[in-house]
């Protein structure tokens, strides 16, 4: 493991030399899964340098990743997450960037920000750059409303309130676990869309927040996504996919599903919108086919089980309602394929791995 934290002088350009006022500073850490140099940190620069990185290095252990001067951060490759973990490294996956929830399970901080090494400063209509990260962090210091829906969106944000019918036993809203951002420019399609739609932007800038209401499922981006870890980090577990697994790219999405049953059964809100991101570079559509087509066939069968999924009284923390998921999907997937028996073990060993590197939150 490499830790850096090195201060240079500011940059010279416009940009770079924007006045910040970081929020959460010292409570949140930004996760990036990587196989290559972090050059895009630049543009981040004025966004993200008054945090603290982790910075998860996918493929070659040996190959060297560079980071621009000026970032604290630490830096883990295969070889320190099997040192770290041990035998209970077989439930982070390898050459995907689902290895990334391993920047979640060893983070001491409040929150995690996680975002994709392809995605850049977007700009809102005005031509303003958007401080993403600021954005996460408003909608997850706010409640969220799952259990009634509000029609001007978020109610909590300037400029918008409860509308006229709104249940005032419900305006206190819960506490928001989840924000989940979106992306301008290359959408984040499956291989099918991408060949049919293959020139395809996203242009539309749209200007809300909104809470997914209880007993409705979405299929979570992990490119741009911020989450509370105190209230549901042992539930954000990105699967096993990758090398030697016969699926790739539902990482997130599995992360997302298993998310939203604890969160409904838990009482926690989940926003999606605000903030976006420029997504720079569009993934091989061919490629992606290969990882995705059993998915795709699967995701009929995996949808229904999470929509029927539910969790008994005395699951009363995110541990042990994950336990429970981790039964049923071997109970009622692995029907489906044997794939599914071993994610379920896998789901048990990451529960096992995070409590062991976090002690306190496994008592709590």
């Amino acid at each position: 493991m490499l830790c850096f934290s090195k201060m240079v002088e500011p940059a010279t350009d416009t940009h770079a030399a924007t006045k910040v006022v970081p929020l959460l500073k010292d409570e949140l850490d930004i996760v990036i899964p990587t196989i290559r140099n972090l050059d895009f940190l630049e543009m981040w620069r004025p966004f993200f340098q008054p945090y603290h990185l982790i910075i998860v290095q996918d493929g070659d252990p040996s190959k060297t990743i560079t980071v621009p001067d000026g970032f604290d951060y630490e830096l883990y490759n295969r070889n320190d997450i099997n040192r770290i973990l041990g035998p209970k490294a077989s439930c982070i996956s390898f050459k995907d960037s689902a290895c990334r929830c391993f920047g979640y399970m060893v983070s001491k901080k409040k929150y995690i920000f996680t975002i994709d090494d392809d995605c850049f400063v977007a700009k809102d209509p005005s031509g303003k750059p958007i401080n993403a990260l600021e954005q996460h962090i408003k909608n997850l210091l706010s409640p969220s409303t799952p259990f009634f829906f509000n029609t001007l969106y978020d109610p909590y944000r300037e400029g918008a309130d409860f509308v006229r019918g709104y249940p005032f036993s419900l305006r206190e809203g819960v506490h928001t676990a989840v924000s989940h951002g979106l992306w301008l420019n290359i959408p984040d399609y499956d291989a099918p869309t991408q060949l049919v739609k293959p020139l395809e932007r996203n242009t539309r800038y749209v200007d809300a927040v909104l809470t997914i209401p209880k007993g409705t499922l979405f299929p979570m981006c992990g490119m741009n996504l911020a989450f509370d870890r105190e209230l549901i980090g042992p539930a954000m577990y990105f699967g096993l996919m990758g090398d030697g697994q016969p699926i790739g790219r539902y990482d997130d999405m599995w992360a997302g599903w298993c998310t939203k049953v604890i969160c409904d059964h838990l009482g926690l809100g989940i926003k999606t919108g605000l903030p976006y991101i420029y997504h720079s570079k569009a993934s091989n559509p061919f490629v992606n086919l290969r990882k995705e087509y059993k998915g795709i066939f699967w995701q009929e069968e995996i949808i229904p089980f999470f929509q029927a999924a539910t969790l008994p009284k005395d699951c009363t923390t995110v541990q042990k309602c994950y336990i429970e998921l981790s039964k049923q999907v071997k109970e009622k997937l692995s029907k489906v394929d044997p794939y599914f028996d071993k994610l379920a073990d896998a789901m048990v060993t990451w529960i096992e791995a995070w409590d062991e590197l976090n002690p306190s939150g496994a008592s709590a």
